[in-house]
């Protein structure tokens, strides 16, 4: 179920995801709880967490005190890099902290091409979805090689993959690769981590609309296809953010938030990529 003032898609499974969600990435255990209470309070219904940002049990706990029916909730977590050789159980781990019966969307968060783990990584998360514990499974930071290789060995096509990107980082090569593979592309660090936020075209086009920069980039991600999960311990700019979902742009305004790709990589390069995240 996704509510009605929610753009969603549907992803190569059938599955429906809301395509604005929120993120809780660096949000400490302690605040996590309030911080996901607000976001529900405000409206969102996708949850995105991760094993490595330590804080699932915080988002099981305002799931669990928020009332709002299971199967109108979607949330998302992660499998840590140095959990690769023994996915089963730390899904398991992450379903326990949640204190869910069903995640909604599993993904493998790094390739960590160094390892050489992921492929039997994907088949436990085949495993997993096909015992229905997971209603969708999919990858984040995959590059186009590791897409080729892990779709030649995949019984199941990933759903999604989830990559850094936002107007000056906006990897048009590798979401289109991700689409041509019949996944959905979701922007992590949707806001560039807040910086192109301070973008003059950004700014001239909030003004236009009487919107936030931030309303106005992620009114980009939703216009462009992509799935946005936008973090925020700030209840004020939580329900913002949210209200971005009406926000309409024009071709032109499009035009230009598309004109400042500049390429300029926040995180980490998925390519080298090694750490264990523990």
């Amino acid at each position: 179920m996704i509510p009605e003032h929610v753009p969603g898609l549907t992803l190569n499974n059938g599955v429906r995801i809301p395509q604005l969600g929120f993120g809780v990435f660096q949000i400490p255990e302690e605040g996590t709880r309030e911080a996901v209470e607000s976001a529900l309070e405000a409206g969102y219904r996708h949850i995105d967490t991760a094993a490595a940002y330590r804080n699932e049990a915080g988002v099981g706990a305002a799931v669990a005190a928020s009332g709002i029916p299971r199967e109108a909730l979607f949330i998302t977590t992660k499998l840590r890099n140095g959990d690769q050789g023994r996915a089963r159980a730390a899904f398991e781990e992450s379903r326990a902290a949640l204190g869910v019966e069903q995640i909604d969307l599993y993904l493998i968060h790094w390739p960590v091409p160094s390892q050489g783990l992921f492929l039997r990584a994907w088949k436990d998360l085949e495993g997993i979805y096909s015992d229905g514990l997971a209603r969708a499974i999919g990858v984040s930071n995959f590059l186009p090689a590791h897409l080729e290789e892990l779709t030649r060995d995949a019984d199941v096509p990933p759903a999604v993959n989830q990559i850094e990107l936002h107007p000056t980082f906006a990897q048009r090569a590798l979401a289109d690769a991700t689409r041509r593979h019949g996944m959905a592309v979701e922007a992590y660090s949707p806001l560039g981590q807040g910086e192109d936020l301070d973008n003059d075209a950004v700014i001239g086009i909030a003004r236009r609309h009487a919107a936030t920069p931030a309303q106005v980039v992620l009114a980009w991600h939703l216009a462009s296809g992509n799935i946005a999960i936008p973090k925020s311990v700030t209840p004020e700019r939580i329900r913002e953010n949210l209200e971005a979902v009406n926000l309409a742009l024009t071709p032109q305004e499009m035009e230009q938030i598309n004109e400042l790709d500049a390429g300029r990589r926040l995180g980490a390069d998925p390519a080298t990529a090694a750490f264990s995240q523990y």
